[in-house]
């Protein structure tokens, strides 16, 4: 391993060579230092260190490591606009509960998946609530509360935090039989609900009897679908790619079951300005370009499915070494990976890859069997590759060319990108408008279906909170709010959007807690950083692409928010404003002043107007009062 060094010390590129001396020397041929890739590399590298490994296997898995920490600018890195989520049991508590989340941290938990579609993971976590009755809530089970929240009322939750609804051994007794069964070891768990279920019913339990009976039941239907998509097809996944420009998207197809499942898309709009190359002339690993090798490459994109593009332009674009990488840092480290992996190129780690992952699924594991990376070139699996390249050729013009999706669509992304349980159909958004505290107000605006709703717009003045308190005002604003919906028996919205950073998402969150409100999906978006944040993964916050469609809805959404709470905070201050100058004239009331601004229209046109035009409002002696006031 060898990592190119800048004047700060930063990493800027790491590279991996059976010689080293071959390798750095080359990028100093003359040839190729007047290269404007080469030369910028060249220009920022002062120093270069090295790492010696055994063999390939542990140059691959160390290359992936130090990309991933060290993000240099000079490799390709992996950006991608859509995680899968997981199963998370927190095995590390007192009171273990299942979330979904897309990130695996190292906390003693146990993680499940990745689960495509994306609700598929919610299913489970739901069919989980339903039958196991382990919560997914986010209050505090280290103290005891003195009632349950809405779940264990409407049976999907034991309760664990009040004192006497469970005890620790029938709580610990349903996290072993979740354990168990997302570990897919359904028969052991069927045979042991089984034996349970025999007590009861001899102990005359036949309520808890029937519940163990369910149980099983639905635990078999699971066992009996798994073995038909077992039987149906291997899993694989499938990738394309269309480059152009400089851009690259990237298709991802996820075939499990013989089924395609869900596609994810990889995006880069800046790919690295350095591509090495190798001793026999092809970019990659060193050596030295020629016209061979560029045009080489040029035949090699045309012929990896750009159905429709345009004659590429000589380009240093490297398919086989952009896959090497990409395939290197998406996969290894990772909990599962399919059996077979259809590529449109070969790649000379490939080998070596596919050793580095079939000893990571056996040492997870997982099955004993070896994961193949193929190069189709004719076939059915060929056509899959293909289709994949098609794909990727309409996210390229989706994402570049400014093709709007449609509203499903952006929906769909959004539900995935906040991990929301169903398809947003209502967001409702706040925010707080002041002027150092003065005439604080918030705003409600509502997206509903694909537009904003401003029939259900609805302003709010701060009356709880005096001088410059945010987080108040929104604790304020979300109580009146939220509390009138449950008065009046409505449904709560999809998503609740809040115009702000942590401290008015917790503020927000504080409001809807006292109102005995659990699991709604909540999220604020902060200005600066446009980062979002959700409620319950905050150490865990969403930086979206700029180009992403469904950061440009919460940005619109958020942004209406502040425009309908500006222009409210306006309103007031000027209503005060104008009241109060009026009110200082002796003889002239509140009943008054409102008959002089609706008559007039402005402040301003009261100051210019005459004797006989106020006179028209009010009486002599008030006109000559008004006159005198705005003459001093």
């Amino acid at each position: 391993m060898y990592l190119y060094k800048n004047a700060e010390g930063d990493v800027i590129y790491v590279g991996k060579a059976k010689s080293l001396r071959h390798r750095v020397s080359s990028y100093f041929h003359e040839s190729r230092v007047g290269d404007a890739k080469t030369g910028t590399l060249l220009r920022e590298a002062v120093d270069v260190d090295y790492i010696v490994v055994a063999n390939n296997k542990e140059a691959l898995a160390l290359e992936n490591h130090l990309i991933k920490q060290r993000k240099p600018r000079f490799n390709i890195l992996l950006r991608d606009d859509k995680t899968y989520p997981y199963v998370k049991l927190t095995l590390g508590e007192g009171s273990p509960r299942v979330y979904v989340t897309r990130r695996l941290k190292k906390d003693g938990s146990a993680y499940y998946g990745p689960f495509f579609p994306a609700n598929l993971a919610y299913r489970i976590v739901d069919l989980i609530h339903r039958n196991f009755l382990v919560p997914s809530c986010y209050v505090d089970l280290n103290r005891s509360h003195p009632r349950p929240c809405l779940q264990f009322y409407i049976g999907r939750c034991l309760g664990p935090c009040v004192e006497g609804l469970t005890t620790p051994e029938i709580y610990q007794e349903a996290v072993r039989d979740v354990k168990l069964f997302l570990d897919g070891r359904q028969a052991e768990l069927a045979k042991s609900l089984g034996k349970r279920m025999q007590r009861a019913a001899e102990a005359q339990e036949f309520e808890r009897a029937a519940k163990y009976r369910d149980l099983i039941s639905t635990v078999e239907q699971l066992q009996e679908k798994q073995r038909i998509a077992a039987v149906e097809g291997d899993d694989a996944d499938v990738f394309g790619y269309h480059f152009e420009n400089g851009m690259l998207a990237v298709n991802l197809f996820h075939m499990r079951g013989g089924r395609v499942l869900d596609r994810r898309e990889f995006f880069w709009e800046d790919l690295p300005e350095f591509e090495p190359v190798n001793d026999f002339g092809e970019t990659g690993v060193p050596g030295r370009a020629n016209e061979d090798t560029i045009e080489h490459l040029d035949v090699e994109l045309r012929s990896t499915g750009r159905a429709g593009a345009p004659a590429p332009t000589r380009s240093l674009f490297n398919p086989a070494e952009f896959f090497s990488s990409f395939l290197t840092q998406l996969y290894i480290g990772q909990p599962y990976v399919p059996r077979n992996v259809y590529v449109p190129v070969d790649f000379e780690d490939r080998e070596a890859l596919e050793e580095v992952l079939s000893e990571q699924l056996a040492g997870e594991g997982g099955r004993a069997t070896r994961v193949h990376i193929v190069v189709p070139s004719r076939g059915d699996k060929r056509s899959l590759i293909d289709l994949a390249a098609n794909n990727a050729k309409q996210l390229y013009d989706q994402r570049f060319r400014v093709m709007k999706p449609n509203a499903r669509a952006i929906q769909e992304a959004l539900q995935d990108a906040l991990a929301l349980p169903e398809v947003p159909r209502r967001i409702e958004c706040f925010d707080i408008s002041h002027i150092q505290g003065a005439e604080t107000v918030a705003s409600m605006v509502v997206w509903e279906d694909g537009r904003m709703k401003k029939s259900d717009y609805r302003k709010f003045i701060i009356r709880t909170v005096d001088g410059v308190d945010d987080f108040a005002s929104m604790r304020e604003v979300v109580t009146r709010r939220y509390k009138r919906i449950q008065e009046d028996k409505k449904e709560m919205p999809s998503l609740i959007l809040i115009d702000g950073g942590l401290g008015q998402l917790h503020a927000a969150a504080e409001a809807l807690s006292s109102l005995q409100v659990i699991n709604q999906p909540l999220a604020s978006i902060a200005k600066r950083e446009e980062i979002i944040y959700v409620c319950g993964q905050e150490n865990e916050p969403i930086a979206l692409d700029h180009h992403n469609p469904v950061l440009h809805l919460v940005q619109l959404i958020r942004d209406e928010a502040h425009r309908f709470a500006v222009t409210f905070h306006r309103k007031r201050r000027q209503m005060r404003d104008r009241t109060t100058e009026l009110r200082e004239i002796p003889g002239v009331g509140e009943r008054t002043t409102r008959r002089l601004l609706q008559h007039f229209g402005s402040l301003q046109a009261v100051k210019q107007a005459d004797v006989a035009a106020l006179s028209a409002v009010v009486t002599r002696n008030q006109a000559e009062a008004i006159m005198q006031h705005f003459q001093k």
